[in-house]
């Protein structure tokens, strides 16, 4: 592997960390249907303000989400909104793992 792409491979395990986190994949899907006031993201999920700021920030960082701040608000929204599209293809890894546990068993 030559330096291009070990740096590219770091780049997009970076992506993947930062949706690594139960929260912070929430948080994106949640932005999949249209942006988010931080007011709105923390309404729905048991966590202080400075917790969803630090997770919204490590999104950021990613380069997942970015933000605009309008008055005392600070809306979020995916800055690549397919960045999900591979969802479906990790719930069909969950199946078929749940499948091949479930022929164990019987």
């Amino acid at each position: 592997m030559n330096d291009k792409e070990k740096a590219l491979i770091e780049a997009k395990a970076n992506v993947l960390k930062a949706l690594g986190h139960p929260t912070r994949l929430w948080m994106a899907e949640q932005l999949a249907s249209g942006e988010k006031c931080v007011c709105e993201l923390g309404a729905s999920i048991d966590a202080d303000f400075s917790t969803i700021s630090r997770h919204l920030a490590v999104l950021k960082q990613a380069g997942v989400v970015e933000d605009e701040k309008r008055g005392k608000q600070v809306y979020y929204r995916l800055k690549v909104p397919c960045i999900l599209n591979f969802m479906p293809c990790v719930e069909a890894v969950i199946q078929a793992t749940i499948q091949t546990h479930a022929g164990l068993l019987e």
